[in-house]
This record gives structure tokens, C-alpha cells and sequence, in this order.
């Protein structure tokens, strides 16, 4: 495992198999917390605010932090990185599943975003180590991202399951057993990987970095929820100057926290826009699919987060036909399919309503994550093999970044959307005789009004069913409209954005950049691209 060419061994595809396990327990955390909220308020009593940071503390420093924790695993090495991340990780969760208050919970969610940020673009940047061979490489990449959305679904189901048999810190207590197998696995199975530093680190910019996209990610998912409040509307335009900071810092550092010209490289950037655009439109209707299942047809959460795991068989499939494909097909012609069978998935949200039966919802769901998730497992193969080896760590923690951006945007902008349709549907429609604040609950959300309609009973609770679920559909459509306009615009832009690569998995990026540019990347990669000593 320690040349840099050729294809790789059994010990590599072990070695992936150990990338797997945190790559795994990061997805899941995101949701494990699904079923264990209720637990948590009657056991820590924590006020509204503390629940809410319970909750979002985590992925608000995940998101921060990515960057400047992938710049700094190129630095001092992607596997002493990794093993840090897989020990801090599970420290953090023996806090949190012992945690006796909900500020010491809060500390320790932080922790654990913290621990996630050093361990996602690690993963990544290793493979691209790994798997020097382009068709190896893309497979490997490909069971990574399969693993991620496997992760990302099974969490809540896996929350689930914990607290039917134990207390609600089971759901951290969990990942600690799977880090400690890491640490053990990981010297003997991952090599280690750095770039010679050339300057100090970026603290200048790992500081703008985290004032960029922890307020944006704040004020973005705030806004979507909250609906209109001055707080998070100025730590957003905080966020966005910010932002334009640390471009300024990027343009002007000796040593940067991320190399500008990454973006002059056309499969990288490309990769990167069309990734953040499908995102917007997957994740930010992840947030109606959800409520569907439990508000209109009505199952538990855990039923329902158990009814969502069927959609990912179409998913595999997706990934594997992908795989098989790319030596034969152009990926940009792979990647506009795919959106396009995603925006064929929302074209059939569109006429789903509360009496459509299960299985077209499901087969919608599972045609929307299908094509949007195989297409993203190119874009994902795309980032790691254009950037320069020495790069990887920075530039695949760039490319999640961006998801995550764009999930958020989605999310926000796509339910704003939902919920302004669902007031104006229900403005004179709500049954008459309701208490004020009961009205003012079934106007403004589903969820409220299923609450109250439990509370009426009878008739009037069934009407009140009937019309706010009607209304909530009608808000879906208008938001599987816009996720289908956007699938069709990212299925141009991959189509534009990627047209000059041919088929198979891409060598390297230097066809795409200025020749004195190149002789320097080589330059850099003859030092940086060999393992370091051990």
C-alpha cells in the first residue's frame, strides 16, 4: 500500500471498509437524535432554546469546520487527522450518552461536530490516496457515498430501535465501540498521507472560514423554520461579508487555507455546481417526503422512517448501473440521465395526494434519490480526481461544504415555499368555532394541526384533517415544481459543465489547466503524493 501508481490491493479495499465506519456513524448521528428529543426533554428538562441547539449544534459546526479541518489534514496528515477525529468522536459520545443537564448535552453535541468535521474530508482525501487506478478509485468512491446515504437513512430508524430497549443516550453510546475500532485498524490498514507545509497554517482564513458558513447555515435554516426574525437575517448578511473576507483572504495569503485556481479547473467546479444544485432540490424536499408519511398518511416516526428505507434499493441499483456505465458512457451524459429521471420523480410528486396509496409515493421518493444520488456519486469521484493529490483534503471538504449549503438553501427556500402555499390554501377554510390559538396553530403548520384535530375529535377534528392535509398537498406540489425545474437545470449544466470529458473515470486535471500551472502542481505532487514516513 505504499506505491502511489498501480492498481490497489485486498489491503486497500480493507482499508475502505475502515473508511466506511465513521463515514457511516457521521450520517447516522445527523439523525439519530430523531427519536430520542422526546426522552431528552423529560429527562434533562431543557428550555425550548437549549432543545433547538441540542438539535442543530452539531451540524452547524460540522458545516463550519469542514474546511479549515481538511486544509489542516493535508498539513499534518490525513490518517493521524483521522484517528484524532475517531478518538475525539468518541470521547465526545460517552459525554453526550452520560450528559446529567442540557447544557452539558449541548457541549457535547458541539464536541461531536467538531470530532465530524476532521473525519469527513479525511475519508474522502484518503481513498483518493488509495486508489491510484481511475476505475478503482470510482468504485471505491462510489460504496463511500453509498455508505453515506445509507447512513443518513438508517439513523433515525437505528435511533429508533436503541430506544425502544435502552435510555436515550444509547444513541451516542453506540459510536463509540466503532470508533474504537478505527483506532485500532487504522495504523495497520490506512496509510499516511501529507503535503509538505510551505508557510503556516491559514489561521486568518480558518477563522473567516468558520464566520462564513456557521452564520449562513444558522440564519438560512432559522429563517426556514422561524419564518421572518432580524436575528438570523443579520447573522446571514453577517456570514455573506464575511464570506466576501475571506475571498479577499484567499486572493491575497502567502499560504491558503484553499487554492483559488482549484475553481479554474472546469471538472472541479463543475462538479461542485452541479453537486450543490441536486442537493437544493433532494434534500430540500427530504423535508414534505417526511412529513407526508407521518402528518397525512399518519405513521409514527419510526414506521415512517422505516417505510423511507425502501427507496434506497433503488438507490443502490442507481449507483451500481452508474459504476457499470461509466466506462462506456460520457459522464456528462450519465449525469443529465440521472437528473432527469430525478425531475421525472418530482414531475410524479406532483400528483400525489393524501389519498395517493404508499407505493407511488415511495416509488416517486426512491426515483428522485435514484437519479440525484447516482448523478452525485460522479460529481463526488469528479472533485477528488481533479483536484491535485496534495489538495484532496481542502477540496473534498470544499465540495461538502457546498452540500451542505445547498441542502440548507433547499431546505429553507423550498419550504418557505410550501408553507406559504399551505396559509394562503387555508385562509378562510379553517372550520369555524376553533379557540384563537388553536386556529392560529392549524394555519400555520401541518403538524400544529394535527395536534388540534387530536385535541377536537370527531367531526370537526376530521374536517379540520381533511382541509389542512388538502392544503399541505397543494404546498408539495408547488415544491416538487421547483424541484423539478431545478433537476432539469442541473441536467443542462452537468450536460454544458462536463461535456468535454470523455467516457471512463478522469486521470488527473492537468489537461484542464495552464501549463505553468501544471509543471507546478507536478512539482509539488513528486514530494507530496508519496506516503509520509510512519
Amino acid at each position: 500500500m505504499t506505491a502511489t501508481t498501480g492498481r490497489a490491493g485486498r489491503r486497500a479495499w480493507i482499508g475502505l471498509a475502515v473508511l466506511l465506519l465513521p463515514t457511516l456513524v457521521i450520517a447516522m448521528d445527523m439523525g439519530v437524535l430523531f427519536f430520542a428529543v422526546p426522552f431528552i426533554a423529560t429527562d434533562l428538562k431543557p428550555s425550548g432554546t437549549q432543545q433547538l441547539w441540542i438539535m442543530d449544534i452539531y451540524s452547524f459546526l460540522l458545516a463550519g469546520l469542514l474546511i479549515p479541518m481538511g486544509a489542516l489534514g493535508d498539513r499534518i496528515g490525513r490518517r493521524r487527522l483521522l484517528m484524532a477525529g475517531a478518538a475525539g468522536f468518541a470521547a465526545a459520545s460517552l459525554l453526550a450518552s452520560y450528559a446529567d443537564g442540557a447544557g452539558s448535552l449541548i457541549a457535547a453535541r458541539a464536541l461531536l461536530g467538531i470530532a465530524g468535521a476532521t473525519l469527513m474530508p479525511s475519508t474522502l482525501a484518503l481513498i483518493r490516496n488509495m486508489f491510484h487506478d481511475p476505475r478503482q478509485r470510482q468504485a471505491a468512491i462510489g460504496i463511500w457515498s453509498g455508505a453515506m446515504m445509507g447512513g443518513a437513512t438508517l439513523g433515525p430508524v437505528a435511533g429508533g430501535l436503541l430506544l425502544d430497549h435502552f435510555w436515550w443516550g444509547s444513541a451516542f453510546l453506540a459510536a463509540v465501540p466503532v470508533m474504537l475500532l478505527v483506532l485500532l485498524a487504522a495504523p495497520a490498514l490506512l496509510p499516511e498521507y501529507r503535503t509538505p507545509p510551505e508557510g503556516r497554517f491559514d489561521l486568518a482564513g480558518a477563522a473567516l472560514s468558520i464566520a462564513t458558513v456557521m452564520p449562513v447555515v444558522y440564519g438560512i435554516k432559522t429563517l426556514a423554520v422561524d419564518g421572518w426574525s432580524p436575528v438570523p437575517a443579520l447573522l446571514l448578511a453577517a456570514g455573506l461579508l464575511a464570506g466576501a473576507g475571506l475571498v479577499a483572504r484567499l486572493r491575497t495569503a502567502a499560504s491558503p487555507l484553499i487554492d483559488l485556481g482549484l475553481f479554474r479547473i472546469r471538472t472541479y467546479s463543475g462538479a461542485i455546481t452541479v453537486n450543490t444544485i441536486a442537493m437544493f432540490a433532494m434534500m430540500g424536499f427530504t423535508l414534505f417526503t417526511s412529513q407526508y408519511l407521518q402528518l397525512v398518511k399518519g405513521f409514527s416516526p419510526l414506521t415512517a422512517s422505516l417505510w423511507a428505507l425502501i427507496p434506497s434499493v433503488g438507490v443502490g441499483a442507481a449507483v451500481g448501473g452508474i459504476g457499470a456505465l461509466a466506462g462506456k458512457v460520457r459522464p456528462a451524459t450519465l449525469m443529465s440521465g440521472g437528473f432527469l429521471l430525478s425531475a421525472t420523480g418530482f414531475g410524479l410528486m406532483t400528483l400525489i395526494g393524501p389519498d395517493t396509496p404508499l407505493a407511488v409515493v415511495l416509488a416517486a421518493s426512491g426515483v428522485i434519490a435514484a437519479g440525484a444520488v447516482g448523478s452525485m456519486t460522479l460529481t463526488a469521484e469528479m472533485v477528488v480526481s481533479a483536484a491535485p493529490a496534495e489538495r484532496a483534503g481542502a477540496a473534498s471538504a470544499t465540495s461538502e461544504t457546498a452540500s451542505e449549503l445547498g441542502s440548507s438553501l433547499g431546505i429553507a427556500l423550498l419550504g418557505a415555499a410550501g408553507a406559504a402555499v399551505y396559509k394562503a390554501q387555508l385562509d378562510g377554510r379553517v372550520p369555524d368555532g376553533l379557540p384563537a390559538g388553536a386556529a392560529r396553530a392549524a394555519h400555520d403548520t401541518l403538524g400544529g394541526a394535527v395536534t388540534v384535530a387530536g385535541q377536537l375529535g370527531g367531526r370537526a377534528g376530521t374536517d379540520l384533517l381533511a382541509v389542512t392535509r388538502s392544503a399541505f398537498a397543494d404546498g408539495m406540489h408547488v415544491a416538487a415544481v421547483v424541484g423539478l425545474v431545478v433537476m432539469l437545470g442541473a441536467a443542462l449544466a452537468a450536460n454544458r459543465l462536463m461535456r468535454h470529458l470523455p467516457a471512463g473515470p478522469q486521470e488527473t486535471a492537468q489537461q484542464e489547466t495552464g501549463p505553468q500551472e501544471t509543471r507546478q502542481q507536478e512539482g509539488v505532487r513528486q514530494g507530496a503524493d508519496r506516503p509520509a514516513a510512519v
